[in-house]
């Protein structure tokens, strides 16, 4: 009787050597079966909705299953038992026949829109397939780029509940937000629905309830926690993630945490003149009250030049002086001689947040009121 020698390497290749009959070759054909299958992975994945599923790769040989009828009892009261059904991915009909379907998953291919069907053609279920490229892999690429961490750009206009989150896409990208998750860490299960419009998303826990919508253009949120107490202290994280879907059924997702302390930035304050030398200034309407619970910290620069041309003449000119002023009602300032232009911000003054956008306010000097002066200087003179 012959003998079989068979090497299997460390990257699952085998070499066959000594084969003298049919019988060895079919014993091989089965253990190189076996090898292969078991060198494919069984992926990671998650549901977002009923009828998304995430599927997370990592560059290497997998497989996925899909279940057209998940109940049995339905499957048996069929005529065929399910072995009539017909698959397609895409709109393209497949080979693939009967309740289960296997999607092969290599590098990044795999996504797509699998739906099945009776033997007439009409549709019996659907599953969108999103591909995730492995994290690690993906923490890396943003590292190189830019942190993670600061992906998304979160910030609030008061202590309402209310916040916004936005990113950044470069010009050659198409993305669009497939799902979102805003919960605090110490929400148990949180479930996530979203309505017919595909723009407004609502988490649930049985602490909270959480409502999101995302703007026309598709690169910014807003969200509210019903159950927030602007009064109470803030001792659990918001925790916001955003998934988007990409090009070919691939989909990346970004999370951030924080408190609405720490990303509380008010609207820009409003300056009025009061008279030739002083000028005054109101708390944000948007921001929370009353002002003695919630106060604000001010700071004012004074500018000699009005740079009618810059942007900004509060971040682009040299500033004469700087003031830090904190108050709780409105505020007059007097301003010096010499100074053109006067910009005022604010920031919250019990916690470490951003500062408002500066608000600016330009001093028009009467011109006539000068000539004037100098005339009847020149006439006194004179007489």
């Amino acid at each position: 009787m012959s003998v079989t020698h068979i090497k299997v390497t460390q990257d699952r290749q085998y070499f066959i050597l000594d084969i003298n009959d049919k019988m060895n070759f079919f014993v091989v054909g089965i253990i190189c079966t076996f090898l292969q299958f078991s060198c494919q992975k069984s992926p990671s994945h998650q549901t977002l909705l009923p009828n998304i599923l995430v599927v997370e790769v990592d560059g290497s040989l997998g497989q996925q299953p899909l279940n057209c009828l998940v109940s049995a009892e339905e499957l048996m009261r069929r005529d065929d038992k399910g072995q009539d059904i017909f698959w397609k991915k895409n709109g393209v009909e497949d080979t693939q026949r009967g309740n289960s379907y296997t999607i092969t998953l290599e590098d990044s291919l795999g996504g797509g829109n699998y739906t099945c069907h009776n033997k007439d053609g009409s549709l019996l279920n659907y599953t969108v397939v999103l591909i995730q490229e492995d994290q690690t892999k993906m923490r890396k690429i943003l590292v190189k780029t830019e942190e993670a961490e600061d992906y998304l750009k979160c910030s609030a206009q008061n202590y309402n509940g209310e916040f916004g989150c936005s990113w950044t896409w470069h010009r050659s990208r198409i993305g669009k937000v497939t799902f979102i998750r805003a919960r605090r860490l110490e929400d148990g299960d949180t479930q996530c629905s979203v309505d017919t419009s595909g723009q407004h998303w609502t988490c649930s826990s049985s602490h909270r309830n959480f409502s999101c919508s995302v703007d026309r253009t598709g690169n910014q949120i807003s969200c509210l926690d019903e159950q927030h107490c602007p009064y109470a202290e803030e001792s659990q994280q918001i925790h916001i993630t955003v998934y988007v879907k990409t090009e070919l059924f691939l989909v990346e997702n970004y999370s951030k945490h924080f408190h609405l302390s720490a990303i509380v930035k008010p609207d820009k304050v409003e300056i009025s003149k009061i008279n030739a030398t002083m000028i005054k200034w109101t708390y944000p309407s948007s921001w929370s009250s009353p002002y003695s619970y919630f106060p604000l910290t001010f700071q004012i620069t004074q500018l000699r030049r009005g740079c009618k041309r810059c942007g900004n003449p509060c971040t682009d000119s040299k500033a004469i002086k700087t003031l830090t002023v904190h108050s709780t009602d409105i505020c007059s300032f007097e301003v010096k001689r010499k100074a053109k232009t006067v910009c005022v911000r604010a920031k919250d003054a019990l916690c470490d947040s951003q500062w408002s956008e500066w608000s600016h306010f330009r001093l028009k000097r009467n011109k006539d009121n000068k000539k004037n002066k100098h005339k009847r200087q020149h006439y006194r003179n004179r007489e």
